[in-house]
């Protein structure tokens, strides 16, 4: 009986050391890592990164991992080398009529990240950074490149669920000139704004809350959420990713842009996407996007409860 009970305790005692890691932030030179116990969540690239010394980007997550630490995200694939893990970009920037470069596809752009803070308790760990946006054809007096957009983002991972993680993205852009607008791509598709990179493969499964979902070329209607989930974790075991923008983004609900292969997943903004809206010099354009990471067991019905919950 005193062994049973032992057992029967030392079971408990070993369930609740398990799932109830804390949680920490380790800010090094070049990256900002959010881990869980020993197991590393999601990695934020603070310094620029390139590949042969094209495609120079910072400020975006990779690598984010699945609860079974496989890596979820992409970085520099083959078919659109300036994706990026989860980013966050526009094809159109503009003052007045100029226009002052690429952020989505990396062309006359870069982010310079002036600081980054942390936070991290027992039930979640924060990434908190400012951002500005620059250009070599945006130049002060003395030539040199002068910031046209401040940037604030929060990144905040909370304690794993015992099938899911979520992960939070509040991002906030203000104007740093006069006349600023921002836009998406210029074609039907008028894609931009935040943007998922994650391994496809075979067996890709999409769906809202009204049932399956079929990727289409051009931008599809769906309510509240997308969940996406297929053979990429470990072994091929089916793991999952639900997007969740927020209510309160403008636009919402967002028409999106969902691709089965060689492409990032999008809940298109601005409105429509391809006609480029103003920012403004005194209120930030607040965006917030939540990320469950599942086992692949979360059913429709768990995520709208799960949905309902973010505020």
């Amino acid at each position: 009986m005193y062994v049973k009970s032992f057992f029967f305790l030392l079971c408990i005692s070993i369930s609740f050391s398990t799932s109830a890691q804390k949680m920490s932030v380790i800010d090094r030179n070049q990256q900002v890592i959010i881990l869980e116990g020993p197991d590393t969540v999601l990695v934020y690239q603070k310094t620029p990164k390139n590949r042969d010394g094209q495609y120079s980007r910072s400020n975006y997550v990779h690598p984010l991992y699945n609860l079974d630490g496989s890596i979820l995200t992409e970085d520099f694939p083959s078919d659109h080398l300036h994706h990026r893990g989860i980013f966050w970009a526009w094809h159109q920037l503009y003052i007045d009529d100029q226009r002052i470069g690429d952020g989505w596809e990396i062309k006359d752009f870069s982010w310079s990240v002036e600081q980054v803070n942390t936070q991290q308790s027992k039930k979640q760990g924060q990434i908190l950074a400012t951002v500005l946006w620059k250009s070599p054809l945006w130049l002060d007096q003395q030539a040199k490149e002068q910031a046209f957009v401040k940037e604030e983002t929060t990144i905040t991972v909370y304690r794993r669920r015992k099938s899911y993680r979520r992960i939070d993205f509040k991002i906030s852009l203000l104007a740093l000139e006069a006349n600023m607008t921002i836009g998406g791509s210029e074609d039907e598709k008028g894609y931009g704004g935040f943007s998922p990179r994650i391994k496809l493969a075979p067996g890709m499964v999409f769906q809202g809350p009204d049932g399956e979902l079929q990727p289409t070329n051009l931008p599809l209607k769906a309510r509240e959420w997308i969940d996406i989930r297929g053979p990429v974790g470990l072994n091929e075991d089916v793991v999952g990713m639900t997007i969740i923008p927020h209510p309160n983004n403008p636009g919402y609900p967002n028409p999106w842009i969902l691709r089965a292969k060689g492409s990032m997943q999008n809940a298109v903004f601005p409105y429509p996407g391809r006609k480029p809206i103003p920012l403004s010099r005194l209120e930030p354009l607040i965006l917030a996007y939540s990320l469950l990471i599942h086992d692949g067991s979360l059913g429709p019905n768990k995520i709208s409860k799960i949905a309902k919950t973010i505020k």
